[in-house]
């Protein structure tokens, strides 16, 4: 790993001083963090049978009721919507499941949400990899669906453990952009390769799909958008793409995204995630999600653990492409990458994985569908995290971990001593950065998993809590 540069530091440190451009909503009752609540679906029977069967690749919603019970609650909605959720999934034999609040009444919620994805994992034996994802994209001030875990029966049979997921909505986005949650959201799926097809609409509704302010139907933003992402001069690019899109987010979570080995997101496989326009700005956001297939999840014989975190993604994707293309745009990656390799080699991430596995393991122990599609047994789930388990699941957690963040820290590569490739991007120039000190006075460059206090030449202090833990 190489030291980072004092001048890079002062030139990039307003993009890391830059606030949030959304808030995190706390974890409610329905995202219990230390306890597996239950979740009960009392759905007719003939519904049940059609819905597992003839309807199984639908999305259409059968009338159910829901009842929630935890040490402090006992909830139930009537007239609620339950389906099959996922793509491959709906073929194993633990499928997903959805829960619509407000399928057959109009505003109905439950503790907020009008919806709630019931994710199996079916494929990842420490049942872990998913929560995992999502806690390092929070962590790490990005934008991130909500967990829990929970036990959900049908028509009081034990169906299994199950990661409950915040659903990308308007009421995701409402609790995200304050006063800034009426825009477009697209959702990506297969073939989201952000490549420009043309000015036609009809051309890009298959693969994104816009989920909010569907009566409008308008694309035209985001189709403009596309065609200057892959189609402005290199002159150009930089700047239109910080007044359109934010940047700096969508580089730390590529970053994320390498790291943790999410090959079936966006830049390796062209899937999985959404773009919010905020109206206040007009600038598109980019966010994850279905991140199960990572931490050594592998169906291309390829080592992600030490895949070139700055080779990693694959050809024609204009968006990381284009953006990494440009020196300064990959420095600030590979300051991404340094944060958030740092956090992993430092953090103790192990034993809270322990404290997840220790909490979701008598739920797991009495899941008889959790062998059903792999023959997993509960001895693998308890090892899980050490050893892998063969076939697609080349690693396990920890020992990926230790071998990407070994890999990773010798692959971070500064290049320094750049110029911001636009006067768009967020500078201090009427003050210089003198004197970089901790919390107890001593002089130091800058980090990432210290508090800081940065002394400009202007007579300003200004303290950096950003990355404390």
């Amino acid at each position: 790993m190489r030291a980072l540069p004092f001048q890079l530091i002062a030139m990039m440190l307003p993009l890391f001083l830059t606030g949030q451009i959304f808030s995190h909503p706390d974890n409610n009752d329905a995202f219990l963090q230390n306890e597996v609540a239950q979740v009960h679906i009392t759905v007719a029977q003939n519904h049940l049978n059609t819905l597992l069967g003839d309807s199984l690749q639908s999305d259409h919603h059968f009338p159910a009721s829901f009842r929630y019970e935890s040490a402090a609650h006992s909830d139930t909605l009537q007239s609620i919507g339950f389906r099959v959720r996922g793509n491959t999934s709906r073929n194993a034999k633990k499928k997903g499941f959805k829960v619509s609040f407000n399928e057959y009444v109009v505003g109905q919620k439950f503790k907020g949400i009008e919806k709630m994805n019931l994710v199996g994992q079916h494929n990842d034996p420490s049942l872990l990899r998913y929560w995992s994802s999502l806690h390092l994209l929070q962590k790490h001030g990005l934008i991130a669906s909500r967990t829990s875990f929970v036990k959900l029966y049908i028509n009081g049979n034990y169906r299994g453990l199950y990661l409950n997921v915040e659903h990308i909505d308007d009421e995701f986005l409402q609790k995200r952009f304050i006063e800034d949650d009426k825009g477009n959201l697209y959702k990506a799926s297969w073939g989201a390769d952000l490549n420009f097809w043309g000015t036609n609409a009809d051309a890009y509704r298959s693969v994104y799909e816009l989920k909010t302010n569907k009566d409008s139907n308008d694309y035209s933003a985001f189709i403009s958008f596309l065609d200057s992402l892959n189609n402005s001069s290199d002159a150009d690019f930089a700047c239109y793409m910080e007044r359109n899109f934010e940047v700096n987010h969508y580089l730390k979570t590529l970053a994320v995204e390498m790291i943790i080995g999410h090959w079936d997101g966006h830049s390796y496989n062209k899937n999985n995630f959404y773009l919010y326009r905020q109206p206040a700005t007009g600038k598109f956001v980019f966010i994850e999600y279905d991140l199960d297939n990572t931490f050594g999840i592998d169906w291309f014989s390829i080592d992600w653990a030490n895949r070139d975190l700055n080779n990693w993604h694959q050809s024609n994707r204009p968006l990381a492409e284009r953006l990494l293309a440009l020196p300064y745009y990959k420095d600030v990656f590979n300051a991404h990458l340094d944060t958030v390799l740092t956090d992993l080699a430092t953090s103790g991430w192990y034993a809270l994985l322990e404290e997840k596995q220790d909490l979701i393991k008598s739920a797991v122990l009495s899941d008889s569908y959790y062998r059903k599609d792999y023959g997993f047994q509960y001895s693998d789930f308890l090892a899980a995290l050490d050893t892998n388990y063969g076939a697609h699941v080349k690693k396990g957690i920890a020992e990926y971990l230790d071998e990407r963040i070994l890999s990773g820290l010798n692959q971070v590569n500064w290049i320094g001593n750049l110029e911001p490739p636009c006067d768009d991007l967020p500078t201090e120039p009427e003050r210089h950065i003198i004197k970089i000190v901790d919390f107890i006075g001593r002089e130091t460059q800058f980090r990432t998993d210290i508090p800081l206090i940065i002394i400009y030449d202007d007579g300003t202090v200004e303290k950096v809590m950003v990355w404390s833990r």
